[in-house]
């Protein structure tokens, strides 16, 4: 700055140029302190501000980030029990496929109600059996069914940890789910009413699901042009089974398998409810069905796999079944037409659920078998004198000489945990030329 004289004689400072232009920024802003950075521009606006698109431009940016670091949060999750250490998920050997002996087995597990491992406590067992007994009995009988059984498939059907007694679920899923994935085998899982009462919604739980080891679980589908699906739930999918290797049907399914998502809690006219199926999800099952059907040279039975039973199921207290009945049916009070879209659709042989512990029956609606698998898992309700158990379903081709052909048969049991995994109530699901189903 240098000195300036004006006519009278008293020396000024001069402006340089740029004070100048702050000065003449300040008039234009009535009420600004002279001294100081110049705050605001002519206009009123803050120096600085943004304008609207770049406002928008900023929250896009910013809700993308917020996608992204909940996908960050799930890795990590499934980053903790590697050391913290990135990893690419360790895919099932796909497709799934019948086996060179022509059968396909799968594992049902119902409600397993882990927690926490060994600090949760076991519910209704034999006071012997209550002092050391804890999740970890339900990792030990798992372990113990997958090496007995050697299933081609695991299907975990809901209530696969129990939220209130979990305080961070991605541990607990990755502890539930251990014994599979140490077995390296394929398995699948959907959701029940209290998977997602912990750490993570339901579609977080299915996501961190769908991207665990082995795991051939899905969110959910695409529609049949490829894109992602309006669907109701998470977990609604389905899987292929290819027919033995190096056989005619070895690049075509024999046999479909359909998962869906029955839903949490939901209020139906004004009192609260179990969850049901919903009719998006039922239009996308009939139209996959019918997909299936028409583009095969054979008919393919199918087998669907939810775990809160629909309301017909209740009417099995009064008719034959195989198995036992202990328990009031805890259905839905709403009834969306499930059994309806099953018998439309013609290929669902039996459906596998999971919700009632004491309940284990299979019976017959509508020449569709609908099979309870009976409690797992040791933290769920049971009852002392009737011990956890497993459901098993093995399929069988039919064979013509040297050649498979398709399904001949498909036939389920239960393994009891004892000392020998008791093998209970063998039964015929399903015959190729059965009357009736």
């Amino acid at each position: 700055m240098t000195d300036g004289v004006r006519s009278d004689g008293i020396r000024t400072p001069l402006l340089t140029s740029l004070e100048k232009r702050q000065r003449r920024l300040v008039s234009s802003c009535p009420g600004h302190p002279l001294e100081g950075q110049v705050r605001r521009c002519r206009c009123g606006r803050r120096r600085g501000s943004m304008s609207r698109p770049w406002r928008i431009l900023f929250f896009l940016l910013f809700a993308l980030a917020c996608l992204l670091l909940l996908e960050m949060v799930i890795l990590s999750k499934l980053m903790a029990g590697n050391g913290g250490v990135p990893r690419v998920k360790t895919a099932a050997h796909l497709p799934l496929r019948f086996r060179p002996d022509g059968t396909f087995k799968i594992l049902q597990v119902a409600d397993m109600h882990y927690g926490e491992g060994w600090t949760t406590r076991c519910k209704d067992v034999l006071p012997s059996q209550f002092a050391g007994c804890s999740d970890l009995n339900t990792t030990r009988f798992l372990r113990r069914m997958i090496g007995a059984e050697e299933p081609d498939l695991i299907v975990f059907s809901g209530d696969n940890i129990f939220g209130p007694s979990t305080s961070d679920a991605a541990k607990s899923l990755s502890e539930a789910f251990g014994p599979a994935i140490e077995s390296k085998l394929p398995w699948a899982a959907i959701l029940g009413n209290h998977d997602q009462e912990s750490t993570m919604s339901r579609a977080e739980v299915m996501t961190f699901i769908s991207l665990m080891d082995y795991s051939v679980s899905e969110v959910n589908p695409p529609n049949l042009n490829g894109d992602h699906a309006s669907i109701d739930g998470f977990g609604n999918y389905n899987l292929v089974v290819h027919g033995a290797s190096g056989s005619e049907l070895a690049t075509s399914s024999v046999l479909n398998l359909y998962l869906l998502d029955s839903g949490d809690r939901e209020i139906s006219n004004g009192s609260q409810t179990s969850g049901w199926i919903k009719e998006s999800q039922l239009r996308w099952l009939h139209k996959l069905s019918k997909g299936f059907q028409s583009s095969t040279t054979i008919q393919a039975p199918a087998l669907a796999f939810f775990h809160i039973p629909i309301p017909e199921v209740k009417e099995l207290r009064f008719k034959k079944i195989v198995g036992e009945f202990q328990q009031k049916v805890s259905c839905s009070s709403v009834n969306s037409g499930v059994l309806q879209t099953l018998v439309s659709m013609g290929d669902v042989k039996a459906v596998f659920m999971g919700h009632d512990h004491l309940n284990d029956f299979c019976g017959d609606i509508s020449s569709i078998l609908f099979c309870h698998g009976g409690g797992f898992g040791y933290h769920g309700y049971g009852n002392a004198l009737w011990p956890r158990r497993a459901r098993v379903v093995l399929s069988e081709l039919e064979k013509d000489g040297d050649t498979w052909l398709g399904i001949k048969r498909i036939r389920t049991w239960k393994c009891l945990d004892d000392q020998v995994l008791t093998k209970i109530d063998e039964q015929v699901v399903w015959e190729q030329h059965q009357s009736g189903r």
